[in-house]
């Protein structure tokens, strides 16, 4: 059974900077492609960012792009997302997710399979 926890959540700033950690348990990491996804107060669920097995490539919705970077340690079983330049409209649940084979192209929360509980990012304007 793999288990996802998030971590590194909080109250920031408009223009500030926080960065969210994900470690997976009890499976090999490494194979798995793994995203990050948020959710805001009545909005569905979207696709933040995505990055492959190896670390190699990396994948981002437009909203975000130039701002959030998403890293993987293997050695760790960890996947961060480093979230910079702040808006109040990144405030959400912030979710981890991890998938066998989904490419990081897909945006679909239907493609991964296991997630994590969420963690909350509070940007205040």
């Amino acid at each position: 059974q793999v288990q996802l926890v998030e971590s590194g959540g909080g109250l920031v700033q408009a223009g500030g900077s926080l960065r969210l950690s994900c470690a997976l348990s009890g499976r090999i990491f490494s194979i798995y492609t793994m995203g990050w996804f948020r959710q805001a107060p009545g909005k569905e669920r979207e696709f933040v960012a995505a990055i492959s097995w190896n670390g190699a490539n990396s994948y981002y919705a437009d909203s975000v792009k130039g701002r959030f970077t998403i890293s993987r340690d293997n050695a760790k079983n960890a996947v961060y997302l480093q979230m910079n330049s702040l808006k109040p409209e990144d405030t959400a649940v912030y979710y981890c997710a991890a998938d066998r084979a989904a490419p990081i192209t897909v945006t679909r929360t239907i493609e991964y399979d296991y997630w994590g509980q969420g963690t909350q990012v509070t940007v205040s304007s």
